[in-house]
């Protein structure tokens, strides 16, 4: 008991950063944090050490977030768009109106591509972007080869690349 206390104690805030960042809303992050960690001290036993204690928390945050959005028939729009915008499109410091409406129409067409991407790449660039995760991580995460995780994650972003320059001219 007091070596899960002090798992809790180490990763409560990472693995809450993490969910925050996943769903936006600090309420619903300290729900599933809390769930993420009961779940974690039920199976405490199953953790063979395989991978870090992060990873596996992490897994485990990612899936109760997830089962939240299948229960909840939420839609998958789990990132958060200026994050991903910000990726594609260069800083320029401009904050004219008409930058923050272009900022705010590109927001928008990334939803629509995030919403159409398959579920493990959508699972990846969550894990990558949010999780911080190196891409050993999120293969150990999703249970997946790294070159996997690697090759997931770059067809996304060139997937949202692609459809942001060819509308935009970025």
């Amino acid at each position: 008991m007091e070596d899960f206390e002090e798992i809790y104690v180490r990763y409560q805030t990472k693995i809450y950063s993490f969910l925050y960042r996943l769903c936006g809303d600090a309420q619903l992050a300290e729900e599933l944090t809390q769930e993420t960690f009961y779940r974690a001290f039920v199976s405490f036993q199953k953790y063979k050490g395989k991978s870090s204690m992060f990873t596996w928390l992490a897994a485990i945050a990612k899936y109760t977030y997830f089962g939240y959005l299948k229960k909840e028939k939420q839609t998958r729009e789990v990132i958060q768009l200026e994050d991903v915008v910000s990726l594609l499109v260069e800083q320029t410091g401009d904050e004219s109106a008409e930058s923050l409406v272009l900022r705010k129409e590109i927001a928008q067409k990334v939803r629509e591509v995030l919403l159409e991407l398959p579920q493990k790449n959508l699972e990846v660039v969550a894990l990558r972007i949010y999780g911080e995760m190196s891409f050993k991580q999120v293969a150990e995460t999703m249970g997946i080869s790294e070159s996997s995780a690697k090759v997931l994650y770059f067809r996304a972003k060139n997937m949202l690349k692609e459809r942001l320059e060819h509308e935009y001219k970025l």
